[in-house]
């Protein structure tokens, strides 16, 4: 009997851009002015799907050839081949990501061109030899419906990384298994819990693992064995790959079970604990738990979920040892946690409480608090005060005349209507490891930051309510700043702001621009990864270790050098706040990172938040290290003005063609489109773009030197250091106020 052909895979109007490497609203476009675009095969008015093959027919048609790169490849072939039906071997592709990173260039290329059967059966070898090295990894078996996903699969791998490739993957596994609060923890952020732990631990925990971002920032940081816990089997098996993938000369040793119900290292004693664990989770053990040893500080109430693991991490530490765990707000403050807080603060186990800014992780709409913890050591120092620190107290406003005083943040809408936050991640780490540092050297003598940092004696804690909220606490510190300090301070900021203000409307005045004509101009345009091909410019990318030598796929070269500490790393942040080169050289440990040379063009590898996306760089930043989440353009200046180069490059429609991605939109450098002029017409564009990078420069500067300005004043005013003007009264009486 003749079987039914398959289903047509289906691809939505976002996934077709990619495959033609074009904006969205060009192929809205293309729908309205072309009557022979394939029609919508499925879907629904405002989301409509349609039939690949004959998108990739009438595409092929008009000689569009598939700009899509290799992430985006597999990102696509999984969907359709969970479309089909398909997508029970999810943890075989993860492990074949393990398996094919150690493979060469060469050798994945050859498995890329084998026959469909031959290459199921070769990927299945493969993934059958990672198994060994991941405990408890179940049988893998793949079926022919699978090869076009492994095919994806190796050329990912072989183009752009194994890293690359497990992060497609976990987006899938993530959406599959309907894991809600199931979130990566950011970077920066995971850098930040892993310096707050003081020294050079050897083995850490994380028993809420997920992906193994806070895992990987200890292993950075030199920690040498990793021990990782996850409820969900796929985090769990992804943390590990990723780990090994990233951390090969690590112990890597992670489980899948409830931590808090099925410890899996129960006799575990580690010199650090590192932690994002579930916030508001009801049902996480409470009855049958109500014994168990671990809660040494006190049984946790049903509601008090992230006080039972600030005891589990406690109960794996040695004496001495440190923990840093994110958790919500309200575990600062809840009355059901109170007895708890109150023997955490008595024994000398909270040792700081560090706020964070709104939008530093998920859930974005609050301010989550980073707890650092310490085991009592028997016979150690009685430990008498509790830092806390304030870093959301200027980070929603910024900083311009006080370094270290905060970080800025812009809460923004992203494409998609999502909230996310740019934050000053450098001034936030500096902001709260100073803090740290110095209290952790002396405690008894720390004299804090009015309005920023104080420390608070344990019997001042250990009232009615045990209140452990930073903003509270700091607040307090305010009334210590001297009222001629202050005024002298608000003098300055508001000079600096008249100048500032006076320099944005000379720029603004100019102009440099004319119309085009009654309809806009049109070019040819070329890749990235073109005029890298044809020797105009040189993308270059800073890179694990472990993977120099590897073609990126997309005409980036990894060459650089090893991080040099003498040097400072210009970061992405850098570039959004238009600042010099901030980053640590430290976070580049393992990483090869190309110098940077004036005249490159610098653009961000994540396209999220406000901020310039694109720059030059300048004399100031020759010789600093790129950072991992950068991208370095070296055009040929005979061939190509590096300004015209940057300012089309960080093009808003440009990035947003080239960015792949939910959450978090990765921009592909290599499809990045240049239009094609010539060089006497690039540098009229460039000098435009310069002054446009001058304008948003100034824009920037008056507007913190102004929220600076009106952060200062207020706070003078409300903390009782500075007394409104006489004559400001006298004026509004004059004006007819209605109170007279």
């Amino acid at each position: 009997m003749p079987q039914p052909p398959a289903p047509s895979a289906q691809v939505t109007a976002a996934e077709i851009s990619r495959i033609a490497g074009v904006t969205r609203a060009t192929v809205s476009n293309w729908r309205r002015r072309h009557d022979d675009f394939p029609a919508p095969s499925g879907g629904t008015d405002s989301s409509p799907l349609y039939d690949l093959e004959s998108v990739r027919a009438w595409l092929a048609s008009r000689g569009h050839v598939s700009a899509a790169n290799p992430s985006e490849e597999l990102r696509t072939t999984l969907r359709l081949r969970a479309q089909s039906g398909g997508g029970n071997a999810s943890e075989g592709l993860l492990l074949l990501v393990l398996a094919a990173a150690g493979r060469t260039p060469e050798e994945l290329t050859a498995a890329t061109e084998l026959p469909d059967a031959e290459l199921v059966a070769h990927a299945q070898r493969d993934a059958a030899t990672a198994a060994d090295a991941v405990p408890a990894a179940d049988p893998v078996r793949f079926e022919t419906g699978d090869a076009a996903a492994l095919r994806a699969l190796y050329a990912c791998v072989r183009d752009e990384s194994g890293q690359a490739a497990l992060g497609v993957l976990a987006e899938r596994e993530l959406e599959d298994s309907a894991a809600s609060g199931a979130y990566l923890t950011p970077a920066p952020l995971a850098d930040l819990l892993a310096r707050l732990i003081p020294g050079s631990p050897a083995g850490v925990l994380d028993p809420a693992c997920g992906g193994g971002t806070l895992l990987a920032a200890a292993a950075r940081r030199g920690a040498g064995a990793l021990y990782g816990q996850d409820n969900l089997p796929v985090q769990a098996l992804r943390s590990a790959v990723s780990l090994m993938l990233t951390a090969p000369e690590a112990e890597v040793t992670v489980r899948a079970a409830d931590s808090l119900r099925a410890d899996a290292f129960p006799d575990l004693l580690a010199d650090a604990v590192l932690c994002n664990p579930p916030y508001g989770v009801r049902d996480w053990g409470h009855d049958e738990l109500a014994y168990d040893p671990r809660w040494a500080y006190g049984v946790p109430a049903r509601a008090e979920s992230e006080l039972a693991w600030v005891q589990h991490a406690l109960a794996h530490l040695t004496p001495g040892g440190h923990a840093a765990l994110l958790l919500p707000p309200a575990t600062a403050g809840r009355a059901s946690g109170r007895r708890v807080r109150a023997e955490l603060v008595r024994s000398g186990a909270l040792r700081a409480v560090i706020a964070l800014p709104v939008g530093a992780s998920v859930p974005l709409h609050i301010g989550l608090q980073v707890w650092v913890l310490q085991r009592p050591e028997p016979g150690g120092p009685e430990r008498k005060s509790v830092l806390f620190v304030d870093t959301a107290a200027d980070a929603t406003t910024g900083t311009a005349t006080a370094v270290g005083r905060g970080a800025t943040a812009v809460a923004s809408r992203t494409r998609g209507g999502s909230r996310s936050a740019s934050l000053d991640w450098e001034g936030i780490t500096v902001h709260a490891l100073g803090a740290w540092q110095a209290f952790t050297e002396n405690p008894d003598t720390f004299e804090g930051v009015p309005g920023v940092a104080h420390a608070v004696g344990v019997v001042d804690l250990l009232d009615d309510v045990v209140d452990l909220t930073p903003a509270r606490l700091v607040r307090a510190s305010r009334a210590e700043v001297d009222p001629a300090e202050l005024s002298a301070e608000v003098d300055a900021a508001r000079r600096g702001l008249v100048g500032a203000a006076k320099s944005l409307a000379r720029t603004a005045g100019r102009e440099g621009w004319s119309a085009a004509g009654a309809t806009a101009r049109e070019w040819r345009t070329a890749t990235a990864s073109d005029l890298a091909r044809g020797g105009a410019l040189t993308l270059l990318r800073t890179v694990p270790e472990g993977a120099r030598g590897r073609a990126d796929g997309d005409g980036s070269d990894g060459g650089g050098k090893r991080p040099d500490t003498a040097r400072a790393v210009l970061t992405g942040s850098d570039i959004a706040r238009g600042s010099g080169p901030t980053g640590d050289p430290a976070e580049l440990r393992g990483e090869t990172a190309p110098v940077i040379a004036a005249g490159d063009v610098l653009v961000r590898a994540v396209a999220s938040g406000d901020g310039s996306m694109a720059r030059v760089a300048g004399e100031e930043d020759a010789g600093a290290l790129l950072g991992p989440h950068v991208h370095l353009f070296r055009p040929d200046a005979k061939r190509l003005d590096a300004w015209f180069l940057a300012g089309f490059l960080g093009a808003e429609e440009n990035i947003a063609g080239a960015s792949t991605g939910s959450t978090v939109l990765t921009v592909s450098p290599g499809r990045l489109r240049v239009p094609l002029l010539p060089l006497e017409e690039q540098r009229r564009y460039g000098e435009a773009f310069r002054h446009v990078h001058a304008l948003r420069a100034k824009a920037r500067r008056a507007t913190l030197l102004a929220e600076e300005t009106a952060r200062l004043l207020a706070g003078g005013l409300t903390g009782g250091q500075l007394l409104p003007s006489r004559e400001t009264t006298a004026v509004r009486g004059r004006g007819g106020d209605s109170s007279h």
